[in-house]
């Protein structure tokens, strides 16, 4: 604090520096709006916000159908099964009695009744001659007997390899009925895969329409609950790119009067009046 004195003059102290505070704020329609936001913001966080359970598509029908194609084995089990059969009886001893001509028994009758006939026969000319019994008449009677057994042993010979082809022919029959058989017997078990295959795919993708109608049954569901948020969002982003207007408030304390200072004051002044009263 600095005192002046000269002049004849009263001189007061200078005025001394007080406290100044200053406050800026938004307009107040501005600030209001604002308030009136964070208001509508505040309330509807403390709403929860129900979250919708993720959904999971069940197994189609068709997958259904394919799972329990699956669970049915032994598809083409049966025909596999029958070509072993037929494979391991063509692989057995065949059978070839079982083929001879059931008529070789009358066959040999024949040839033992034909060659009784010529026994008769030559007998006969034995005893015209006057020479039965004889030597010449063995001989005859023994070639007859020779030829009726020839005779039997080719016929059955020749039905033994008809038996034999018969046998032959079956068996080969069967190793190739067997071996078709176990071909058919894993093509069915192929195709049995492929359909299966076919199912689970074409279930897969109807699964998987329904899992897309799932999320978008979810999403639009969290879409409209959290609709109310993206509108407080919005609202914000336009206050806060708004111009902002604001107002200044300033409030100033003066510092209290020096009691001291005043009396001090008033002294001097009086003084310099008797002064100036004084004669030259």
């Amino acid at each position: 604090m600095s005192f002046i004195f000269g002049g004849g003059g009263n001189s007061a102290p200078p005025a001394g520096s007080g406290n100044q505070m200053i406050t800026q704020r938004e307009a107040p329609g501005v600030e209001a709006r604002k308030l009136t936001l964070y208001d509508q913001a505040a309330k509807l966080a403390t709403s929860p916000v129900t979250l919708p359970g993720v959904q999971v598509a069940p197994i189609s029908a068709i997958e259904q159908a394919g799972i329990t194609q699956a669970g049915q084995t032994g598809v083409g089990g049966s025909t596999v099964g029958q070509g072993i059969t037929a494979l391991q009886n063509a692989q057995a001893a065949p059978n070839i009695s079982q083929f001879f001509n059931p008529y070789q028994s009358y066959v040999t009758d024949e040839i033992t009744r034909q060659a009784g006939m010529a026994q008769n026969q030559a007998a006969a000319q034995a005893v015209s001659a006057g020479a039965f019994g004889g030597g010449r008449q063995g001989i005859q009677s023994a070639e007859i007997e020779r030829a009726r057994l020839a005779n039997i042993g080719q016929a059955q010979a020749q039905g033994f390899q008809t038996a034999l082809g018969a046998a032959q022919t079956q068996r080969a029959q069967q190793l190739a009925s067997g071996q078709a058989l176990g071909q058919l017997g894993a093509q069915q078990q192929a195709m049995s895969l492929a359909d299966i295959q076919a199912q689970m795919q074409a279930g897969s993708v109807q699964r998987g329409i329904g899992q897309q109608a799932l999320d978008a049954q979810r999403q639009t569901t969290l879409q409209r609950a959290y609709e109310p948020y993206q509108r407080i969002e919005f609202l914000k982003g336009i206050m806060t790119n708004l111009p902002t207007t604001q107002s200044t408030l300033t409030s100033t304390t003066a510092p209290g009067s020096n009691p001291v200072g005043q009396a001090l004051g008033a002294g001097l002044g009086a003084y310099s009046a008797y002064n100036m009263m004084q004669p030259r």
